[in-house]
């Protein structure tokens, strides 16, 4: 696969470290997974472990990973913590965006391409 230079105005990454922190959380299957779920409305963090079905503390942990870099925002109410996401509208854009350059590339995986890859490998263990 060829990489071609990108040709944008030097200001466009003055901050690497924000594109790396964005690309690194939409790296993971379980938090893509997340914003899934994410996009159908704001969720209280009990309500995503159920969903899930995971520990906790490991929603917790890919949700700081989200809310750190913008993805997700989060209020608290009572003892509850509901998540949503940010910019449901520019994330629906970006992961379209991420659709194209899959296919372009001749990838045509799917985030539930991925999920019934990961359960198949669960099942068989």
């Amino acid at each position: 696969m060829t990489i071609y230079p990108l040709q944008v105005e030097s200001e466009g990454f003055d901050d690497r470290g924000a594109y790396a922190a964005l690309f690194h959380a939409l790296a993971e299957p379980t938090r893509l997974a997340l914003l899934e779920h994410l996009a159908t409305g704001e969720h209280r963090v009990r309500d995503l472990v159920d969903h899930m079905h995971l520990a906790q503390s490991t929603v917790s942990k890919h949700l700081a990973c989200l809310r750190d870099c913008g993805l997700v925002t989060v209020r608290a109410e009572g003892r509850s913590s509901w998540f949503r996401l940010a910019d449901p509208s520019r994330l629906a854009a970006l992961m379209t965006v991420a659709d194209g350059l899959l296919s372009a590339s001749g990838v045509a995986l799917s985030l539930r391409d991925h999920q019934d890859h990961d359960k198949l490998t669960a099942e068989e263990r």
